[in-house]
């Protein structure tokens, strides 16, 4: 989930209300739901395997499915298809993209720091949508330190799913600007590579597969491991963060970390709009990336600016299916039920 708001480009309404939309007039929030699974289902976009919803409300975002009566059912119709899978498939403990149809996830509401995994929640999530869901999504903080997330892990694979990691290069939860502590050079530097090898060793020790992507939607200025805010010029810091990763990946690879998807996850938009800010400046390469993972977004404050999510895949599915011969997992969409 983005920090700071992506301005998008058709303004369709604003509203003095500050309280959510009300079950007597038409909700626009489910229809653009509706329209986001009819999407999914078009030929046009085959290879698009996986979807995952951001399911939250921290900040009064209402963003969760259930923000209101027609949002939940539109909803639930859209993943009552049978075009939706939940039950994984893997080869040589990667993750492989279902026979047909696309997995259904989601971040089930883990919190204001996304880290607060529970079976409860995870529970609370699926009964709500009527169906299981193929991983659970929730952000390893690095905060103070680099350490494996066992219990969370564990929470999730005991409730039937797939743990899926964020590693989050952040030394705290404030919103942009560059971080303190966790630059991509010192990660490069081997700065952490006590922590990170400790890291890839606990990961080797779990016996079943783990989905795991560094570096969140990192076109986007609203996090610290964006190339802005780690180089010294205009081209080095996506080249940074690409090295970065591949550091991560290798030692993750040299410890015996082979249960491990790895994710490359970027957002529809990049900003700020400029060319060395483009996605594929940041892509680690085939060899190192399993999925490619993007979030599209509608309004997720009153007042934003509102855009489908089919125009929203028409502007980044070109771009992000010539990147790579992968497939593709929309990792996060969303909108608040303000207008």
């Amino acid at each position: 989930m983005k920090t700071t708001i992506i301005p998008l480009f058709l303004l369709l309404f604003s509203c003095s209300t500050n309280t959510p939309h009300s079950p007597d007039t038409p909700n626009i929030k489910s229809e653009w739901i509706s329209e986001a699974f009819e999407t999914l289902e078009k030929s046009e976009y085959s290879n698009i395997k996986a979807v995952s919803w951001w399911h939250e409300d921290f900040d009064s975002s209402y963003l969760r499915i259930d923000s209101s009566k027609q949002s939940l059912e539109a909803y639930r119709r859209g993943v009552g298809s049978s075009f939706f899978a939940s039950a994984a498939q893997f080869y040589k403990g990667k993750l492989v993209a279902p026979d047909t149809g696309m997995y259904h996830s989601a971040y089930p509401d883990f919190g204001g720091t996304e880290d607060l995994v529970t079976l409860e929640r995870i529970e609370t999530f699926e009964n709500l949508a009527g169906r299981k869901i193929t991983w659970a999504y929730f952000s390893n903080n690095w905060y103070n330190a680099i350490e494996f997330p066992s219990n969370a892990v564990e929470t999730i694979h005991s409730a039937g799913m797939i743990p899926f990691i964020r590693m989050m290069p952040r030394s705290g939860f404030d919103k942009g600007g560059p971080d303190p502590r966790y630059t991509m050079q010192r990660i490069i530097d081997g700065d952490y590579n006590l922590e990170l090898i400790r890291w890839a060793i606990k990961a080797s020790q779990i016996p079943y597969p783990l989905l795991v992507e560094f570096g969140t939607e990192v076109n986007g200025n609203w996090f610290p491991w964006n190339g802005q805010y780690n180089g010294g010029g205009p081209t080095d810091g996506p080249e940074r963060f690409r090295d970065a990763y591949r550091h991560i990946i290798n030692l993750c690879n040299e410890n015996g970390a082979n249960n491990i998807t790895w994710f490359f996850h970027i957002d529809a938009y990049s900003q700020p709009n400029k060319e060395w800010n483009r996605m594929e400046n940041y892509y680690p390469g085939d060899e190192y990336i399993d999925w490619l993972g993007v979030s599209i977004y509608g309004p997720q404050e009153q007042r934003d600016d509102f855009q489908s999510f089919s125009d929203i895949l028409k502007d980044i599915y070109p771009a992000l299916s010539g990147l790579a011969d992968k497939p593709i997992a929309v990792l996060e969409f969303a909108l608040t039920e303000l207008y």
